[in-house]
């Protein structure tokens, strides 16, 4: 609702505001409908209810005409109350990462408790790394302007110099939380530049911007010595051209975006992997089942500690966890799975840490193997707004590119579309859309998950996968006999087996 009128400059609640307040709360009513309560009182359930999101007041302005803004400055500092302990341990969290004129990292830390001095020393993990740090210097910055400070306390917003790894949304000291990151990108784009400009220059210049936006998730192919990124749209890809041209003088360009497919498999199997070149041991077996969609993977052992140990368990599920795992129809991240550790065995001599990654990656390329393997793809999540000569245009388009929708909203001279479609028929049609309907046609687009491929016969045959010239992966064991290793067929492995 409206604050105007209902909250004066000195935290008086007006009658209208306080009606509002009575419908949300039964104490509140008995409160209102008495009579009874004053400014204090309804001052206090007013931040109560806006502090549990029961109640959203807005305000409006112009800051252009200066009409409002001291108001509304004035309302909201009635409406927030904040309590830092300084005395307390340090705790922050990143909410920034941003670079300067020379490349130095810069970290921007809203300080929730406690205090932060330079030469203090952070310990955090990141990507599963822990990193122990000094704080080398404090900026604190009011606008593009930044000045060196020696202590920040609770409640500043601090630039740090010193911390390599800390991410977005990343929590320092006592907290230890990071938040999800829900942007999800479903096209991938290969980064086009000059044969002057070196390769690693390049490089390094697009990881700064991923450390400053995640979403970006560059990735260097090494085998073809090519650098790709992750994005959202094609909007983002003329963004980032321009952000490449102004901060780091490159003229670059991107290739055609592709879209950014996934697998998983529609049955369970066991996979089994057994890793024993000379003076080298590990087997592992693996349950995989079909998890529910956007479950990513899950994983859960079924050993007991006097069976396997819990010490080498841990190193199984590490390995499974330490990157993304290639599907068998195209190459792309395998998803939406649930592995369990059924069994596993050891050398008390011959194993070592790196044996069980290849035990554990073969079990999990046989299971594979045997699986009923399933290609996923992005979708969105749409809602069209066009008028009501043009509403059968729009569910033709819409069926054309393999989508779904609800029944259209309709008024007398407006429908309301909204469903599902993949993005890969549909990422272009917003300009589509302008285009007929001449601008005044709408449509917002929300990532909407991964199920499966409308058309995955003609992806798989495009991309052209080769599952058994993977570089990275084998359904192969390796088997040791008179002193040597060798190789058996992921059809042959499971009878060879030591624990079966």
């Amino acid at each position: 609702m409206s604050l105007a009128g209902s909250l004066a400059a000195d935290g008086i609640v007006g009658e209208p505001l306080r009606e509002r307040l009575a419908e949300r709360d039964e104490a509140l009513l008995e409160a209102y409908l008495e009579g009874r309560g004053d400014p204090g009182y309804w001052l206090k359930a007013l931040r109560k209810l806006v502090g549990e999101c029961r109640l959203f007041p807005c305000a409006s302005g112009s800051a252009l005409q200066d009409t409002g803004v001291a108001e509304f400055l004035a309302q909201l500092h009635l409406l927030t109350a904040s309590a830092y302990d300084e005395e307390a341990p340090f705790g922050g969290r990143v909410y920034k990462i941003r670079h300067d004129a020379n490349g130095v990292r810069l970290t921007f830390v809203k300080v929730l408790s406690g205090a932060l001095q330079v030469r203090d020393e952070l310990a955090y993990e990141s990507d599963g790394i822990r990193h122990e740090e000094k704080i080398t210097r404090l900026l604190a910055f009011n606008g593009c302007r930044s000045h060196a400070v020696d202590r920040a306390a609770a409640g500043d917003l601090i630039a740090v110099v010193g911390l390599s790894g800390a991410e977005t949304g990343q929590g320092l000291g006592i907290c230890t939380d990071k938040p999800a990151y829900e942007m999800v990108p479903t096209l991938q784009s290969k980064v086009i530049f000059a044969e002057s400009l070196y390769v690693k220059d390049v490089l390094r210049a697009f990881q700064m911007l991923n450390a400053e936006d995640p979403s970006l998730n560059v990735v260097w192919e090494e085998r073809l010595q090519e650098i790709h990124l992750h994005v959202m749209g094609l909007i983002q890809l003329e963004v980032l051209e321009q952000v490449a041209k102004e901060r780091f003088g490159m003229e670059i360009s991107f290739g055609p975006p592709e879209i950014l497919y996934k697998e998983t498999i529609r049955t369970a199997v066991k996979g089994y992997g057994h890793f024993e070149p000379l003076r080298h041991y590990a087997e592992v077996h693996l349950l995989l089942e079909p998890g529910e969609r956007g479950s990513g993977i899950a994983f859960e052992s079924a050993c007991h500690p006097n069976d396997f140990s819990a010490g080498n368990q841990n190193l199984v599920r590490t390995h499974l966890y330490e990157r993304e795992h290639h599907g068998l129809l195209t190459g792309m991240p395998v998803t939406d799975l649930k592995i369990t550790l059924l069994r596993g065995a050891a050398h008390k001599e011959h194993t070592h840490g790196g044996d069980f990654r290849e035990a554990a990656f073969r079990a999990l390329r046989q299971g594979l193997e045997k699986a009923e393997n399933v290609l996923l793809e992005p979708f969105y999540d749409f809602k069209i707004k066009v008028g009501i000569d043009e509403m059968g245009r729009v569910l033709s388009d819409i069926q054309r590119a393999s989508g779904q929708f609800e029944p259209p909203q309709t008024t007398d001279a407006h429908a309301i579309v909204t469903g599902r479609v993949p993005v890969a028929t549909f990422m272009n049609y917003a300009a589509e859309l302008a285009a007929f309907t001449h601008g005044r046609g709408s449509i917002r687009c929300a990532f909407g998950g991964y199920d499966e491929c409308h058309n995955a016969q003609e992806v798989i045959e495009r991309k052209g996968y080769r599952k058994d010239a993977d570089p990275l992966y084998t359904s192969a064991s390796i088997f040791c006999a008179k002193g040597s290793g060798y190789t058996v067929p992921w059809q042959e492995a499971e009878a060879k087996m030591h624990l079966l």
